[in-house]
């Protein structure tokens, strides 16, 4: 069962939809659920992710963990993002089922890309 943050992040969550000016996008699918997270970020010229959205087809855990993910991620830097692990995730939602851990997994490996997508067109 889910826990009731995680219930909250799904039934009103509050990053999500799309940054029309996105610096940076990653997006991310997994063929075997049929999961899609998609990450939007907006960082500012001192690597801080002023904005960071989220589109995610898929369960509970996959909008639960997209948008606890942004709530953790908006005002980082970039570098401290960039550590930020699945695990994480997983205890700011007050745990997943194990059999949803790979909800999280998908999370962060779609803002990462985001920000490699954002440092790839800054050169960086």
């Amino acid at each position: 069962m889910y826990s009731e943050k995680a219930l909250e992040h799904f039934k009103n969550p509050k990053f999500a939809g799309e940054i029309k000016d996105a610096n940076g996008i990653g997006e991310v699918g997994n063929v075997a659920c049929g999961d899609v997270i998609k990450v939007y970020v907006k960082v500012n010229k001192k690597g801080i992710l002023e904005d960071v959205r989220f589109q995610t087809y898929g369960c509970v855990a996959a909008i639960a963990a997209s948008d606890a993910l942004c709530e953790m991620a908006k005002g980082k830097h970039i570098d401290d993002v960039l550590k930020m692990k699945y695990e994480d995730i997983v205890k700011e939602l007050g745990g997943l089922p194990p059999v949803k851990f790979h909800c999280s997994v998908m999370g962060i490996q779609a803002l990462k890309k985001a920000i490699e997508d954002y440092k790839k067109k800054k050169n960086i």
